[in-house]
């Protein structure tokens, strides 16, 4: 079970003599499926593995509401910051910018959304947010979170742009996304003005705040994600590690995804625990949904 494909990648560069008795995997993480599919790509992933990431229950919970929930709690007990009014930049509008865009602007915060991808970027804009380039963002952000996965999403040519006081936080994977090393440079003085801020002076006088050393900030500064939601990529895991042990001998070395009636299955599970309880389709309807006799 990984994160971020960090341990498949030790095991296929670091400790290969342990590949033969691999059954297969699953994975986590966003980060760490885009991982396995390139390493698939090239013919270099040497067992099967599930991207419990791409299921339902995960993505759609575990991202975007955990995500969304823990980041702002970071954020904010690092900071103490009152969002209310506050220009706060969204860099990537996948589940976990989603979430994030979704809480801060709940938060009262005017949100502004980043991104390279045109279709998640149209549905942000369609979901009535601001999207611009970072390089044009960066002159009107109070406080910034990255969210992507890439390096250098917060770069030189930014910090050189940012308001005084301007919040710089992470929740995406590494502590990369944000360029530490140009920040480290461009700064003439640095110090800790609390705990997990850290506070780099520049020589125009503009303070540049980063929070949690760049590193996860739901993790640094928080608890990272409530049980209730965490319960669902959990039960993903475990039931998809079952259904590899089971399947692994008809199973090719690639990435797949999370059969579907497990992801309903947990689904259905977690209703049942939340005391939900939803129709079910009566067998006349069920013939006509399999039907293309009747309808238009």
């Amino acid at each position: 079970m990984d994160d971020g494909a960090d341990l498949v990648g030790t095991l296929h560069k670091d400790r290969r003599e342990m590949l033969p008795n691999m059954v297969g995997g699953t994975e986590e993480t966003t980060t760490g499926v885009i991982r396995l599919r390139a390493m698939a790509a090239d013919n270099m992933l040497e067992f099967p593995v599930i991207a419990v990431n791409d299921a339902m229950t995960k993505h759609l919970f575990d991202n975007r509401y955990g995500t969304g929930q823990s980041t702002l709690d970071g954020i904010i007990r690092a900071t103490n910051v009152l969002l209310a009014g506050k220009t706060f930049i969204v860099a990537g509008y996948g589940w976990c910018g989603r979430g994030l865009a979704m809480r801060a602007r709940g938060m009262g915060a005017n949100v502004i959304i980043t991104e390279v991808d045109p279709l998640p970027a149209l549905e942000a804009v369609m979901d009535g947010f601001r999207v611009m380039p970072m390089a044009e963002a960066a002159v009107y952000g109070d406080i910034f979170c990255t969210l992507t996965g890439d390096i250098n999403v917060l770069d030189r040519h930014h910090f050189e742009a940012m308001k005084d006081g301007a919040i710089l936080a992470n929740s995406g994977h590494f502590n990369v996304e944000i360029n530490i090393p140009a920040l480290e440079e461009m700064a003439v003085e640095k110090r800790l003005v609390r705990p997990f801020v850290e506070q780099y002076k520049l020589s125009d006088g503009r303070r540049i705040n980063l929070l949690g050393e760049g590193r996860l900030i739901n993790l640094a500064a928080a608890e990272g994600h409530p049980a209730s939601v965490m319960d669902m990529s959990f039960a993903n895991q475990a039931l998809s590690a079952e259904y590899m042990i089971k399947n692994a001998a008809s199973m090719e070395k690639k990435v797949y995804a999370v059969p579907e009636d497990i992801d309903k299955e947990i689904a259905r599970i977690k209703l049942d625990a939340m005391k939900v309880d939803i129709d079910i389709l009566t067998a006349e309807q069920i013939k006509y949904l399999n039907s293309w006799q009747e309808g238009t």
